[in-house]
């Protein structure tokens, strides 16, 4: 049985695995990846299998995962001793985080519908140095208690 095999050079396997050049050779220097085969003539060229790993890792960082978690899902993902518990709990501990930075998106979402529904009301029209906006933006407002963030860091 003949099985293909498909050979691409590094601009090939950019535009295949909708990275940027630079992004996989970064990938490469940092271990991501492994080193790619060098042509004769010292060109890189990758195979099937770097694509499917730059899919993965394209595919992670998209869902938001760090450099750091990316790697330990790569190690996860082809290792037959550890549980898949580790990766579910990766990512529930990430969907929790995405989950804190929705609520401080919504509250935000909510301050400035407010500032613009204010400026409507209040001075829409007139002078930009009048605009209530500014007043809102300039005026102290107290820091959440119990020690949360107020998304300033």
């Amino acid at each position: 049985m003949n099985v293909h095999m498909s050979v691409f050079t590094i601009g090939a396997l950019a535009k295949a695995s909708g990275l940027t050049t630079p992004t996989i050779r970064y990938y490469e220097e940092i271990g991501l990846i492994p080193k790619a085969r060098r042509s004769g003539s010292g060109q890189r060229y990758y195979e099937d299998a770097d694509l499917s790993r730059l899919t993965f890792i394209r595919q992670c960082r998209d869902f938001g995962f760090g450099i750091e978690q990316v790697k330990v899902l790569l190690d996860l993902s082809i290792s037959q001793d550890r549980d898949c518990i580790e990766t579910r709990d990766i990512a529930q501990a990430h969907l929790a985080e995405v989950r804190q930075k929705l609520d401080e998106l919504q509250a935000l979402e909510k301050r400035l519908a407010a500032f613009v529904d204010r400026c409507n009301e209040a001075c829409a029209g007139g002078p930009s140095c009048d605009c209530v906006i500014f007043r809102d933006l300039a005026e102290p407002k107290p820091r959440p208690c119990c020690g949360s963030s107020s998304g300033e860091r």
